[in-house]
Protein backbone atom coordinates (compact mmCIF):
# COMPACT_ATOMS: atom_id res chain seq x y z
CA UNK A 1 0.00 0.00 0.00
CA UNK A 2 3.15 2.57 0.71
CA UNK A 3 4.44 1.29 -2.30
CA UNK A 4 1.42 2.82 -4.59
CA UNK A 5 1.13 5.98 -2.82
CA UNK A 6 4.33 6.88 -2.92
CA UNK A 7 3.74 6.07 -6.31
CA UNK A 8 0.98 7.70 -6.61
CA UNK A 9 2.81 10.82 -5.12
CA UNK A 10 5.71 10.64 -7.67
CA UNK A 11 3.26 10.62 -10.70
CA UNK A 12 1.37 13.83 -8.90
CA UNK A 13 4.44 15.20 -8.58
CA UNK A 14 5.72 14.84 -12.14
CA UNK A 15 2.28 15.21 -13.96
CA UNK A 16 2.71 19.33 -11.66
CA UNK A 17 6.09 19.56 -12.36
CA UNK A 18 5.36 19.21 -16.28
CA UNK A 19 2.37 21.71 -15.97
CA UNK A 20 4.84 24.09 -14.09
CA UNK A 21 7.32 24.00 -16.32
CA UNK A 22 4.99 25.40 -19.13
CA UNK A 23 3.21 27.83 -17.08
CA UNK A 24 5.87 29.09 -14.45
CA UNK A 25 3.34 31.65 -12.82
CA UNK A 26 0.74 29.19 -12.34
CA UNK A 27 -0.10 30.08 -8.76
CA UNK A 28 -2.16 26.89 -7.82
CA UNK A 29 0.18 24.59 -9.37
CA UNK A 30 3.11 26.05 -7.32
CA UNK A 31 1.08 26.02 -4.24
CA UNK A 32 0.02 22.17 -4.84
CA UNK A 33 3.50 21.17 -5.83
CA UNK A 34 4.98 23.02 -2.33
CA UNK A 35 2.40 19.90 -0.63
CA UNK A 36 3.46 17.41 -2.66
CA UNK A 37 6.86 18.10 -2.01
CA UNK A 38 6.68 18.58 1.46
CA UNK A 39 4.17 15.19 2.08
CA UNK A 40 7.34 13.51 0.07
CA UNK A 41 9.81 14.54 2.54
CA UNK A 42 11.32 17.04 0.00
CA UNK A 43 11.25 19.88 2.27
CA UNK A 44 13.95 22.17 0.31
CA UNK A 45 11.75 21.89 -2.68
CA UNK A 46 8.58 22.60 -0.46
CA UNK A 47 10.07 25.65 0.79
CA UNK A 48 11.27 26.95 -2.91
CA UNK A 49 7.44 26.91 -3.74
CA UNK A 50 6.87 28.21 -1.04
CA UNK A 51 9.15 31.04 -1.70
CA UNK A 52 7.80 31.55 -4.48
CA UNK A 53 3.91 31.53 -4.86
CA UNK A 54 4.72 34.46 -1.74
CA UNK A 55 6.57 36.46 -4.27
CA UNK A 56 3.99 35.86 -6.63
CA UNK A 57 0.94 36.80 -3.85
CA UNK A 58 2.34 38.60 -1.20
CA UNK A 59 -0.68 39.79 0.54
CA UNK A 60 -2.04 36.11 0.70
CA UNK A 61 -1.87 34.71 4.06
CA UNK A 62 -2.29 31.48 3.68
CA UNK A 63 0.72 31.67 1.57
CA UNK A 64 2.82 33.31 4.06
CA UNK A 65 1.41 30.29 6.46
CA UNK A 66 2.68 27.50 4.19
CA UNK A 67 6.21 29.43 4.00
CA UNK A 68 5.81 29.50 7.78
CA UNK A 69 5.57 25.70 7.72
CA UNK A 70 8.31 25.28 5.54
CA UNK A 71 10.86 27.58 7.43
CA UNK A 72 9.68 25.65 10.52
CA UNK A 73 10.31 22.42 9.19
CA UNK A 74 13.67 23.17 7.83
CA UNK A 75 14.99 24.87 11.12
CA UNK A 76 14.83 28.51 10.74
CA UNK A 77 12.46 28.82 13.83
CA UNK A 78 13.22 33.15 13.49
CA UNK A 79 12.21 33.49 9.71
CA UNK A 80 9.28 30.92 10.16
CA UNK A 81 7.58 33.30 13.03
CA UNK A 82 7.89 36.35 11.05
CA UNK A 83 6.00 34.49 8.35
CA UNK A 84 3.73 33.30 10.82
CA UNK A 85 3.56 37.05 11.78
CA UNK A 86 3.19 37.81 8.42
CA UNK A 87 0.48 35.62 7.81
CA UNK A 88 -1.81 36.57 10.84
CA UNK A 89 -1.13 40.33 10.14
CA UNK A 90 -3.05 39.54 6.47
CA UNK A 91 -5.48 38.11 8.01
CA UNK A 92 -4.64 34.19 8.97
CA UNK A 93 -7.22 33.34 11.83
CA UNK A 94 -7.25 29.41 11.77
CA UNK A 95 -5.97 28.88 15.47
CA UNK A 96 -7.25 25.63 15.75
CA UNK A 97 -5.36 24.20 12.64
CA UNK A 98 -2.39 26.26 13.72
CA UNK A 99 -1.91 25.03 17.09
CA UNK A 100 -1.94 21.61 16.18
CA UNK A 101 0.23 21.86 12.82
CA UNK A 102 2.32 18.99 13.17
CA UNK A 103 5.14 20.86 10.64
CA UNK A 104 4.89 23.85 13.38
CA UNK A 105 5.99 21.15 15.87
CA UNK A 106 9.61 22.83 16.46
CA UNK A 107 7.63 26.33 17.13
CA UNK A 108 5.30 25.27 20.19
CA UNK A 109 7.35 25.67 23.05
CA UNK A 110 8.52 29.04 21.75
CA UNK A 111 7.00 32.01 23.59
CA UNK A 112 6.64 34.40 20.77
CA UNK A 113 4.59 31.15 19.09
CA UNK A 114 2.57 30.89 22.45
CA UNK A 115 1.86 34.63 22.16
CA UNK A 116 0.59 34.47 18.59
CA UNK A 117 -1.75 31.10 19.69
CA UNK A 118 -3.00 33.83 22.20
CA UNK A 119 -3.49 36.63 20.02
CA UNK A 120 -5.62 34.43 17.35
CA UNK A 121 -7.90 33.58 20.28
CA UNK A 122 -8.28 36.98 21.19
CA UNK A 123 -9.23 37.67 17.59
CA UNK A 124 -11.84 34.86 17.81
CA UNK A 125 -13.56 36.43 21.06
CA UNK A 126 -13.91 39.60 19.08
CA UNK A 127 -15.67 38.09 16.46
Amino acid sequence: MAKDKNRDLAFDIEFFETVLSKHAAYDDVIEILGGLYTKAGRIEDGLRMDKKLVKLHPDNPTAHYNLACSLALVSKPKEALESLNQAISLGYRDVEWLSKDPDLESLKDDSEFVALVGQLKSYDKKD
